[in-house]
């Protein structure tokens, strides 16, 4: 038996192919640095975010330094109220529509978006992006940290808001973007049963995935989704330490980023993926994370890579949602 979830899903993402963009989904800051000298419209946005358990504050530390011109993308205030009270859902057309409108971005613009981790919350900012039709963005491949590091310049002085843009309410690319109804039931199939079945890779620790490590929400259970795989977010980046010691995080080369997925899900399989004869669905514990798994999937060409919006949070919140607890 066919699920019908899957089959619509093949059917209606026929239709977006994220493999083929001509803006770059990642630049090297030396990259950036010449795209900001040019004569393009360029808007940066540092879309930083920290977990709500971390001391770091990402608005106080874009206060204090900054790519020259960048505005702060505020990724859990640019986003739907949930029914469950879930940070950083998707935003409504109309939202993105006026954010984007008051940070000075137009549709012509090139967003080039980074964090302070190097790579963790700009792939997330840039799925957005993308979701809404805007394929001239890109992120900072390592980051504030990296940009510092390579001897480029920063902003220290008050940030300058931008003049306000006129930015329409664009279409959202609905195929994207999955509910939890979507995931309930298309978790009651095996993959490897029929390639319509989506396959959803989560994005958590491997020991939150199996129930052994807590969540670090409180009151949260760990554990998986049925028939979901394993694959640690941290897999898809390299760590790179600074002249000052301090470190950050790079996404890896596609070649790199191949072979990790062939080890995960297997060479056969991870070819139906890059061709669209199989959906794939990234997860991981807020939506936030999981952002790197679906950038990782777009670098190597896949054309039917969607997000689990709540992700586990979501999942695990609700009754109805069967939780495996094992490798």
């Amino acid at each position: 038996m066919i699920p019908r979830l899957a089959l619509r899903s093949s059917l209606r993402m026929g239709s977006r192919a994220f493999g083929t963009h001509k803006t770059p989904l990642v630049l090297s800051p030396q990259e950036v640095n010449n795209l900001a000298h040019s004569k393009a419209p360029v808007a940066f946005l540092d879309a930083t975010w920290f977990m709500p358990n971390s001391p770091r504050k990402a608005r106080e530390e874009f206060q204090s330094k900054r790519i020259p011109g960048a505005q702060f993308l505020d990724l859990d205030e640019v986003a739907s109220s949930h029914e469950l009270g879930l940070k950083h859902m998707m935003p409504s057309p109309e939202t993105f529509a006026n954010a984007c409108g008051e940070l000075g971005i137009s549709p012509s613009s090139h967003v080039v978006l980074y964090d302070n981790h190097g790579v963790f919350s700009s792939p997330r900012a840039l799925f957005m992006f993308r979701s809404f039709g805007h394929d001239k963005s890109s992120i900072v491949n390592g980051g504030l940290p990296r940009w510092i590091d390579e001897g480029l310049p920063v902003e220290t002085q008050a940030p300058t808001k931008h003049q306000p843009a006129e930015y329409p309410p664009p279409s959202i690319f609905s195929q994207n973007i999955r509910s939890y109804e979507d995931v309930l039931a298309n978790s009651a199939f095996n993959p490897k049963d029929n390639i319509n079945v989506e396959l959803v890779l989560d994005a958590r620790s491997s020991g939150r995935y199996t129930g052994q490590d807590p969540e670090p929400r409180p009151g949260l259970s760990s554990g998986h989704i049925p028939n979901s795989k394993s694959l640690p977010f941290n897999l898809f980046l390299q760590k790179n330490v600074t002249k000052e010691g301090g470190e950050y995080t790079t996404v890896l080369p596609p070649a790199e980023i191949r072979r990790v997925l062939e080890e995960t899900i297997g060479a056969e399989e991870l070819e139906d993926v890059i061709n669209g004869q199989r959906s794939v669905v990234a997860s991981c514990g807020s939506g936030m994370t999981a952002g790197v798994i679906w950038l990782g999937l777009q670098l190597l060409g896949a054309k039917k890579a969607a997000l689990y919006d709540e992700s586990w949070t979501g999942y695990a919140m609700r009754e109805t949602s069967p939780i495996v607890k094992s490798a």
